[in-house]
């Protein structure tokens, strides 16, 4: 797997993860939205640690910034 994000990319997804997991674990939001929305959580954690999201893939996105 090659790398196709970015620092910002990987920090704005484990924000988001961790405050869906607040707001589950609040019970903020419950029921089927909060299983899925926890889910979601954790898919953005772990493509955030691996640097690798699979849909990038085949949209031929990268958020790696290039050097000059």
């Amino acid at each position: 797997m090659k790398k196709n994000m970015g620092v910002i990319d990987r920090v704005i997804r484990i924000l988001v993860a961790v405050v869906l997991v607040v707001l589950f674990a609040t019970k903020t939001i419950t029921g089927t939205l909060g299983v899925v929305l926890l889910v979601l959580a954790a898919v953005f954690a772990l493509t955030s640690v691996v640097s690798f999201c699979p849909l990038y893939l085949p949209l031929g996105i990268s958020t790696i910034l290039k050097k000059k």
